[in-house]
């Protein structure tokens, strides 16, 4: 008994503080954190949980996100209603992710050998294109630590050269959902070049990177053989999440035969 009432004593005091806050300075502080960050800091307290489930929050996720769909809800009478604009974001989510499952289902098929070759990657960027992913949706749907290196890279690989986003802005992107120091392998195939009448073996090349490190001037080389694919002297690319496992071998083994 005596725990409960110091636990409720606590949690007035705590709404007490918050409720001296400023609206506007707490808009703020709940505005830059992330949509998962932002659900449990509704959990704190009273005072959090009813600003983080108010109208002008979400409405301001929505537009931020999704401004054609600002436009569309815009002339709907529903808009009136209290929380819509939370409904309508959670339903927009969820026919995202609902998109996203082709690409991910593409990608865990085409990479069996943890490894995945250019032309796929480069086809699952193009998926992303297709579907109208924004930052957003890449950002919360694909750079988590839920799906492979691949598809974060991936992810990161369609922001920059589909969506022309900064890359500190990515960087921030890949820091803030906690994937920037996962580790992709990168090797490429050159055709041998010729000497006294004869061509020498292919040359294989292997780069290794977080992708928090990608942006980095040393790392340009990797960003660049992912952007031009199998191209001129360039025979054969590909994209793993660990070079030392024998996948890769297995996978050379396959391709053979």
């Amino acid at each position: 008994m005596a725990m409960d009432m110091v636990s409720k004593s606590a949690n007035s005091r705590r709404d007490i503080n918050c409720n001296f806050l400023p609206m506007d300075i707490a808009l703020h502080i709940a505005s830059l954190l992330q949509i998962s960050d932002l659900c449990s800091l509704g959990s704190s307290c009273r005072f959090w949980r009813n600003l983080c489930a108010s109208d002008c929050m979400w409405h301001a996720l929505l537009r931020e996100r999704w401004s054609v769909v600002m436009e569309e809800e815009n002339n709907n009478a529903e808009i009136h209603r209290n929380d819509v604009w939370r409904s309508i974001y959670i339903k927009r989510h969820k026919e995202m992710a609902c998109r996203a499952v082709s690409v991910i289902e593409f990608v865990k098929q085409r990479s069996q050998y943890e490894s995945l070759e250019i032309g796929d990657y480069l086809g699952a960027s193009e998926m992303l294109f297709t579907l109208g992913f924004g930052f957003k949706d890449v950002q919360l749907i694909l750079l988590t630590t839920k799906h492979s290196v691949l598809l974060n890279l991936i992810g990161l690989h369609y922001l920059l050269f589909r969506l022309n986003i900064e890359p500190e802005r990515i960087t921030r992107a890949l820091c803030g959902c906690r994937v920037s120091e996962r580790q992709v392998c990168i090797r490429w195939w050159k055709l041998g070049q010729w000497s006294h009448g004869f061509r020498r073996c292919d040359e294989m090349h292997v780069r290794r990177s977080s992708l928090g490190e990608l942006f980095k001037p040393e790392k340009s080389e990797i960003l660049s053989m992912l952007y031009r694919g199998v191209i001129h002297e360039v025979l054969r690319v590909q994209i793993s999440a660990d070079f030392g496992t024998s996948a890769w071998a297995r996978r050379d083994m396959h391709s053979q035969r």
